[in-house]
């Protein structure tokens, strides 16, 4: 991106302006970068720790997989899940609240006695997928913005504000060498002046 400007005073304020704008938001914006950086490590080894908590709880349950033939997953629905917003260095994460589950009433003389206790694992093993997905999904827009805020960072550090200091030097350089020939011209017309008024 090669920016277009004129070689007068007016953008040279201009650009200046331009270049003190960006040059004031890049420690804010690196700032936000490394703390978006460490909360997607955070949300990563969070997903990470919840994964291994699910496939701790599957090879837990395998042993009783034949037991889980006979019991009824219909008993046991969501019937909702609370989101609260939260601000993460200015990201708007959703997190997760309360889970409602809503049992079905079946009789306890003609269930297997266990159906309490599977009703329980699998509160437990919902409420780890939910959090799971959530964390992921937090883990992905916090990533998301953390690569634009890097974009954004290299694109002032390493294009636009070069840019703006190259073409400050260019409009400086201009106006010198204009106001060096302007004075040139008039030392040689004085000079000439001087001579004429000499004959």
């Amino acid at each position: 991106m090669s920016i277009k400007f004129q070689y007068n005073k007016t953008a040279l304020l201009d650009i200046t302006k331009q270049m003190n704008v960006r040059l004031r938001a890049l420690p804010t914006l690196k700032n936000k970068e490394s703390a978006l950086r460490l909360e997607v490590k955070k949300a990563r080894d969070h997903t990470h720790k919840l994964d291994q908590q699910i496939q701790a709880k599957h090879n837990e349950l395998e042993r009783l997989s034949r037991l889980w033939n006979e019991f009824d997953p219909s008993l046991l629905s969501i019937k909702e899940v609370e989101i609260t917003p939260k601000n993460i260095a200015g990201v708007k994460i959703p997190l997760l609240g309360e889970i409602g589950f809503e049992v079905k009433e079946f009789n306890l003389f003609k269930a297997p006695v266990w159906y309490l206790d599977g009703i329980e694992i699998l509160k437990e093993m919902s409420r780890l997928q939910i959090e799971r997905q959530f964390s992921y999904r937090k883990m992905r827009i916090l990533d998301a913005v953390r690569k634009k805020t890097t974009q954004k960072v290299n694109l002032y550090e390493k294009v636009q504000i070069p840019e703006f200091q190259d073409a400050i030097r260019k409009i400086k350089r201009f106006l010198e060498d204009e106001e060096n020939l302007s004075k040139a011209g008039q030392k040689i017309l004085k000079k000439r002046m001087e001579n004429e008024a000499a004959i």
